[in-house]
C-alpha cells in the first residue's frame, strides 16, 4: 500500500493598512503627550509660579459703644493686603467682597473695585469701617457687654476675591482667594491681637 502523502499549506495574512495607520497615530499622540508634559514641567520649574493671596496685615478698633437699649455703634480700621509673589506675571483681582460680623450680626461690608498687582508686588487697602447704629437682640447685647467687661471683642471676617494671572506660555490661571477668620481686639485701647488671617496656604 502506497504511503499517503501529507501536504501542509499556509496563507500569509497581510495587516490591513487602517490598522497600521491607527497604530502610527496612537504612537504620535503618545509622544506628543509626553513631550507636552516635559515642556510643562520644565516651564513650571523655570517660572516657578506662586499663587497670589490676600491677608489681614493690621487692624484697629477705633470705637465701640452699646447703650441700654442694645444699640451698637462701632468703627473698625482693617488693613488688607493683596500680594503677588510672581516675578514674571501680573495678577488681576476682581469681585473683592468681605463681610464683617459681630455675634452673627453683619456690621459692615468691605468691597474693592477690580485692580492689578504688579510683578512681585502688593497693594494695600485700608478699610475704615464705620457702622450705622445697629439694634441687637438681648442675647447679642449681653454677649457684647460681656466682651467689653473681659476686654475682648471678636469679629468674624469672611469673603473672597477672584484672581487671574498668567503663567508664561502655559496659559492663564484663575483662583478664588478666600478669607474666613476671626479678628480679636482689646476694646479698652482698641489694639488688634495679631493672628493668622490669610488665603495663603499654610
Amino acid at each position: 500500500m502506497a504511503p499517503k502523502s501529507k501536504f501542509s499549506t499556509s496563507r500569509e495574512r497581510a495587516t490591513h493598512p487602517l490598522v497600521w495607520c491607527g497604530a502610527i497615530i496612537c504612537t504620535i499622540l503618545t509622544i506628543a503627550v509626553i513631550i507636552g508634559g516635559i515642556v510643562t514641567f520644565i516651564g513650571y520649574l523655570v517660572i516657578h509660579p506662586r499663587v497670589p493671596y490676600v491677608s489681614v496685615m493690621d487692624a484697629y478698633l477705633d470705637h465701640i459703644q452699646i447703650d441700654y437699649a442694645g444699640i451698637l455703634e462701632i468703627q473698625v480700621t482693617i488693613l488688607i493686603r493683596a500680594k503677588n509673589g510672581n516675578e514674571k506675571a501680573h495678577a488681576s483681582f476682581s469681585d473683592s467682597s468681605y463681610s464683617l460680623s459681630l455675634n452673627r450680626e453683619v456690621v459692615a461690608q468691605l468691597v474693592a473695585p477690580p485692580f492689578e498687582v504688579g510683578k512681585n508686588s502688593s497693594v494695600d487697602f485700608n478699610y475704615v469701617v464705620p457702622s450705622s447704629p445697629i439694634p441687637l437682640r438681648p442675647d447679642q447685647a449681653e454677649d457684647v457687654d460681656a466682651g467689653l467687661k473681659k476686654d475682648l471683642i471678636i469679629f468674624d471676617l469672611k469673603g473672597s476675591s477672584r484672581v487671574r494671572w498668567r503663567i508664561g506660555s502655559l496659559g492663564s490661571v484663575r483662583y478664588l482667594c478666600r478669607l474666613d477668620c476671626q479678628l480679636r481686639f482689646h476694646p479698652l485701647n482698641g489694639t488688634y491681637i495679631p493672628s493668622r488671617c490669610s488665603s495663603k496656604a499654610k
